[in-house]
């Protein structure tokens, strides 16, 4: 197992836990959080890989997805105060995670022939898409539709490992390298306070 693998499901762990700090200031009971923390942490991939036609979806072909979520979960409902300590440690993890989870979309869809347009949007699916249903079904509008450069850094980064990848750079150092573009693109959105322009009707 390569070093993406370990951080798609460290990934997987903090998007659980993610999913489950927000049942809970939704209030909601040990199965709603149990509930929306599966959904926000495999929800991308899953829908990737249904659009894509993968059978079965990528989490249910191992269990370290499924133990990475259920003790997510359970850190976070035991532990939340402790949880939320960590904010910060917990930001730079998921922001680790959309970067991990836009290349590994990415690859996956240019492996099953998808052309590279949608295979970029695949990678972008499989970072966002889990955080879209999870503030759906908080009912709330979802953060990257009216707040922080989140797809947009993923699209970048999607762009760049395609640029790398027709100049023909090693496939590990590509990865590396657009992970950490994403990572670099989204902390400096938070710390100047970057957002895209939106559409004001009055």
């Amino acid at each position: 197992m390569d070093f993406i693998y370990w951080f798609d499901i460290l990934g997987t762990f903090v998007f659980a836990i993610s999913g489950t700090l927000a049942a809970g200031e939704k209030q909601l009971d040990l199965f709603g959080a149990v509930f929306i923390g599966f959904v926000t942490a495999i929800g991308g991939g899953t829908l990737r890989d249904v659009m894509i036609g993968v059978h079965p979806v990528s989490w249910i072909c191992s269990m370290d997805y499924f133990y990475a979520i259920v003790l997510a979960v359970g850190i976070t409902f035991f532990f939340k105060d402790f949880v939320l300590k960590l904010r910060h440690a917990l930001f730079l993890f998921d922001t680790i995670g959309i970067g991990v989870f836009t290349i590994i979309g990415l690859e996956k869809a240019l492996s099953y022939g998808i052309n590279m347009p949608i295979a970029v949007i695949m990678g972008i699916l499989t970072a966002v898409a889990g955080g879209i249903i999870r503030d759906t079904l908080n009912n709330e509008v979802p953060l990257i539709f009216h707040k922080e450069i989140y797809a947009t850094a993923c699209l970048l980064g999607a762009l760049c490992f395609l640029l790398f990848q027709s100049l023909g750079l090693n496939v590990i150092w590509n990865q590396l390298i657009t992970i950490l573009i994403i990572i670099l693109i989204r902390i400096a959105s938070i710390k100047y306070n970057l957002s895209l322009p939106h559409i004001e009707i009055k």
